[in-house]
């Protein structure tokens, strides 16, 4: 197992930064209310390809050497990893193979194949996702570039808070989502260098509560086919991933369907911005926990914005 060091952080920063956003911090006075607690959010909706998994793709694709490039890359994704991969790839001008679940929302479908992506089609399990890819890269010889347990990809991810902390200054805590764990290893290796003080928290639906039980068991319990609103949080820890979770994480939190529901619609009302329910999830867990959070200074990662418009969570018939 190949562990990133925040120096492959610093150098993901400066390989990726002509292909991505340096997304805003918003805050908000009502948020604050709420909550108690004085919130940065850092936007990564406002991302290119619409999240923060843009940064990770990137930084996989710009590092390939041209001989490995010519092969393109490959993945299974269930959504934003696949989009900001094809993305990476389109950039790049290389091919970009993905394994999609069938039930994927048909934003993400379009977005990438919008992007050049070829789709392969699979069933909405992990091991189901995990044999069609075999036989895809297999075809291709393309590198693989894992949605989260790959060194690369996480090294990209922790950019994404070394800009809040630059921007910011001290915080008392992070709040980020928690699926695979792409998004919270890279925030603990950027702020265990740099702002060792700060505290982590992960944020994760009690529907696909893995993490959550893998955190409270000392190690990976890991779910096939969890049933939840957030669809990009349905993916199981891997060694990597655990790795951070297990050594830098000082918990994780959980939001029931409704909850996670309640604070993206919150979002889009009182922010005015577009965000998914996968990355509403750290906000829930903020407000159902307030005293954790009560009087601090917290950093919430907004991970993406990608939402069919015409299927909103809030919306009935």
């Amino acid at each position: 197992m190949i562990i990133p060091t925040y120096e492959d952080a610093v150098a993901a920063h400066e390989r990726i930064r002509p292909y991505i956003h340096r997304t805003p911090v918003l805050t908000s006075t009502y948020m604050n209310a709420i909550t108690g607690a004085q919130l940065f959010f850092k936007c990564e909706n406002f991302q290119k390809a619409g999240a923060f998994k843009a940064r990770g793709a990137s930084n996989a694709v710009f590092g390939l050497d041209d001989e490995k490039a010519k092969l393109g890359v490959a993945t299974h994704s269930s959504g934003n990893h696949a989009l900001s991969l094809s993305y990476a790839a389109g950039r790049r001008g290389i091919p970009c193979h993905v394994v999609m679940p069938r039930t994927a929302p048909q934003a993400k479908k379009d977005a990438v194949a919008g992007y050049g992506g070829k789709i392969t089609e699979c069933e909405p399990s992990t091991s189901s996702r995990e044999a069609v890819f075999a036989e895809v890269q297999a075809a291709t010889g393309a590198d693989f570039v894992h949605p989260y347990n790959d060194p690369r990809v996480i090294a990209g991810q922790a950019t994404c808070s070394r800009e809040l902390v630059e921007d910011i200054g001290d915080l008392d805590a992070v709040v980020a989502p928690i699926g695979g764990g792409g998004m919270i290893s890279g925030s603990c290796l950027t702020l265990s260098n740099i702002a060792p003080s700060t505290k982590i928290y992960a944020a994760e639906p009690k529907n696909a509560d893995d993490a959550y039980r893998s955190f409270k068991a000392g190690h990976i319990i890991a779910d096939d086919a969890p049933q939840t609103v957030a669809d990009g949080l349905k993916v199981p820890l891997k060694d990597l991933t655990w790795h951070f979770v297990s050594n830098h994480v000082s918990d994780i939190f959980t939001a029931t369907e409704q909850e996670i529901i309640d604070a993206m619609y919150l979002t889009w009302q009182r922010m005015k911005i577009v965000v998914e329910p996968s990355c509403a999830v750290p906000l829930a867990v903020i407000l159902k926990n307030r005293e954790v959070f009560e009087g601090k200074r917290v950093g919430v990662i907004i991970t993406g914005g990608n939402v069919d418009l015409n299927k909103l969570p809030w919306m009935t018939g």
